[in-house]
């Protein structure tokens, strides 16, 4: 219950939809736990690769700060050791590792059935995929679906973890390095996540730490209303915005920021949104059809917002809350 909009905010943040405290304190315990126990593979399994801890990244929403309740996964890169492997580009999502000529390395236990110079991300993922699943509180592993990843449930907790195998390269021409991950047809392809990390951390500072609340609030948004647009996406249009404003613009207040917010993510859905990371060229990939759909219902919420904050100016204090309730949902505080 809540008798002013500020506080009805608050509240929604603080027990609907930011993690609990405790919670995020024991997933990292968890986290660095699990990590323990992957570097102990390649001493239980003599053919397991050469695990290169130096590189182990955290990643993804729980990594960057941006995960809402609940907590269902937590998503890990565990680095392995090249030792000696190289590797061919067709594309950013189509990389060969290619073994050296007589290569007679761990590695070689995991190379492709379809080409036997070439090192399988299946093979790899699904080594990783069966070392998981004995280890202590194990309960379940599998494979995504994607291929890309294995996934852990543990009994002790209430989340997942998905366990992504990595290579490092050695810088290219331009002097950039890239983590090498599995793609979905057994080869490999770039990513970088320090780079949304990095990027995310710096415009939350120039806007004295409020983004993070914006991204979590829509996070939740998209999921209660069942938006089908994917949170990557959203949350690197939403940075988008925030880099083009000035610093310190970005309200403590997040209702005072999603009227405009939803009313840039109205017109950048419809246009290329560009890879922030630079590794490929764009990462909206929906067609008209389902940017034109996507387009309406952020201007819907857009208008809905507009119309919670106007009531509240014209201090209709209930009716705008639940002028809210129907942007978020019947999680929302209600009046009184």
């Amino acid at each position: 219950m809540a008798t002013t909009v500020t506080g009805a905010f608050n509240t929604f943040q603080k027990d609907i939809v930011n993690l609990d405290s405790s919670t995020t304190i024991n997933a990292r315990s968890s986290r660095n736990w699990l990590l323990e126990q992957i570097a102990k593979f390649p001493d239980k399994n003599s053919n397991f690769p050469i695990l290169y801890p130096d590189i182990n990244i955290a990643f993804g929403s729980f990594a960057r700060k941006t995960k809402t309740r609940p907590l269902d996964d937590i998503d890990l890169m565990v680095g392995i050791s090249a030792d000696g492997c190289y590797y061919s580009e067709n594309s950013w999502d189509d990389i060969s590792l290619c073994f050296p000529d007589n290569y007679t390395g761990k590695l070689k236990n995991y190379a492709d059935t379809r080409n036997s110079s070439y090192l399988s991300s299946t093979r790899i993922t699904n080594a990783f995929k069966t070392e998981l699943g004995n280890i202590s509180q194990y309960s379940s592993a599998e494979i995504k679906r994607d291929g890309e990843a294995a996934t852990l449930k543990l009994v002790s907790y209430s989340w997942n973890f998905d366990i992504v195998p990595c290579f490092f390269t050695k810088p290219d021409i331009f002097g950039n390095t890239y983590y090498l991950i599995p793609n979905r047809n057994g080869g490999w392809k770039k990513t970088d996540p320090r780079l949304d990390r990095d990027r995310l951390s710096a415009v939350n500072q120039n806007q004295a730490g409020n983004v993070l609340n914006v991204i979590r609030i829509l996070k939740y948004w998209k999921q209660e209303k069942r938006v089908n647009i994917g949170s990557y996406l959203l949350e690197a249009m939403v940075l988008y915005y925030y880099e083009s404003k000035s610093n310190n613009t970005c309200s403590k207040y997040v209702d005072l920021e999603l009227e405009n917010v939803f009313n840039y993510l109205a017109n950048s859905i419809l246009n290329t949104v560009a890879d922030p990371k630079k590794i490929q060229n764009n990462i909206n990939d929906f067609d008209y059809y389902d940017r034109y759909s996507l387009s309406e219902k952020f201007k819907k919420f857009a208008q809905l917002s507009n119309e919670a904050r106007q009531l509240e100016i014209d201090q209709k204090i209930e009716r705008s809350i639940n002028k809210w309730k129907e942007v978020f949902g019947d999680n929302f505080p209600d009046y009184g």
